[in-house]
């Protein structure tokens, strides 16, 4: 099961909002055959483990991260292939929340005389695919932030510079992200100081490009910023308000830029609580955090993250610098957010640390059905 779990780690990127899902037939204490979820509208995993085992999937165990399916979507049901190719037994590792399956393809399976076991690494199962489970049971995105910082918590200096406080392999690391999700959200406040791609840059033009997101509500983003250079590969929309003039979004939408309208808050700001609703309506599984700390606070207050990531630089700013966060309205220690199921990995010279606010830890649980 951990070599399927490998194996279906590879189709990050790619699949959404399909799950991540691998494959690893076993006969004789050999494996016969190996596969995983690809591309999204592609063969699933059992598909191809199931061809390149070939006859001798016959009385094999299937070791599978996920429950097969047994409704037709892009592709015919996987449990029809299971039952064609006379597999001996099946291993699954979780029960598929999608309410079309949710049990289904298991009462197929052992309807059909297979012996099947669930629950073999259900918990990594889970979070490998925690950004499916909440996509498919909430229709809401799993909302991670990501934030490149000193020891000191600052994301840039008085001045408001920030390249780089980081090392070229947690910079890296930060891509791998943006690939691995489907969109990515900023304020308008960041584009402003930093006029950034927003693209996924990895060694040989690897990686998809995630949907660019600004939140901006009064439209003060310039047609020729970077973000709003679209292309086939490159998309971007804007999240606004009443407040943006019917000329301002005219010119963002000549430049091929998507302009949605959202409800504002008390403040005058996006309504994020709404943008959710809709990127999720859209199929929007998982949404990357890059804004400044206006933008991260407001979500963590209305506790719309889901997941942090931290790249940790040894280098100190000073308390004249940017902190990470804007003002969360904390007057007590007991008022404090506090992270859970905390993990830490040396990347080059810094530290990525990862966490979840008890909110979000839920849709990685084996018990949140």
């Amino acid at each position: 099961m951990q070599s399927a779990m490998e194996l279906a780690a590879d189709g990050a990127g790619w699949v959404s909002p399909n799950p991540l899902v691998g494959c690893v037939l076993v006969k004789d204490g050999e494996v016969v055959g190996r596969g995983y979820h690809q591309r999204f509208g592609g063969p699933h995993a059992e598909v191809h483990a199931l061809r390149e085992a070939g006859s001798r999937a016959q009385g094999a165990v299937l070791y599978v991260t996920l429950e097969p399916c047994c409704h037709t979507g892009k592709t015919p049901p996987c449990v029809d292939a299971i039952l064609q190719a006379h597999v001996g037994r099946v291993v699954v590792a979780m029960r598929d929340p999608n309410p079309r399956v949710d049990g289904g393809g298991l009462l197929r399976l052992e309807s059909a005389g297979i012996e099947v076991t669930v629950g073999v690494c259900e918990a990594e199962a889970r979070q490998l695919n925690e950004a499916f489970v909440k996509h498919v049971t909430t229709r809401r995105p799993f909302v991670t932030s990501k934030s490149a910082i000193t020891l000191d918590g600052k994301i840039a200096t008085r001045s408001g510079a920030s390249r780089w406080i980081t090392g070229e392999a947690a910079r890296a690391a930060g891509h791998q992200l943006r690939h691995t999700n489907d969109a990515i959200l900023v304020g308008i406040g960041t584009v402003l100081q930093d006029d950034p791609q927003l693209t996924t840059r990895l060694p040989g033009q690897r990686g998809a490009n995630p949907l660019r997101i600004v939140v901006d509500s009064t439209l003060r983003l310039a047609p020729m910023a970077q973000v709003a250079d679209a292309a086939q590969d490159r998309r971007t929309l804007i999240a606004t308000t009443g407040q943006a003039t019917d000329a301002k979004v005219r010119a963002l939408q000549e430049r091929d830029v998507e302009v949605i309208r959202l409800p504002a808050c008390g403040d005058g700001r996006v309504n994020l609580d709404a943008l959710c609703t809709v990127l999720g309506e859209r199929g929007v599984a998982s949404l990357l955090v890059e804004g400044g700390a206006v933008l991260t606070a407001a979500l963590l207050k209305q506790r719309l993250i889901d997941k942090m990531v931290f790249f940790v630089a040894p280098k100190i700013i000073g308390g004249d610098g940017i902190s990470v966060f804007g003002p969360c309205g904390v007057d007590t220690m007991e008022q404090s957010l506090s992270l859970r199921d905390l993990t830490s990995r040396q990347i080059g010279g810094d530290v990525m640390l990862e966490a979840y606010p008890a909110w979000g830890r839920v849709f990685a649980r084996a018990d949140s059905r």
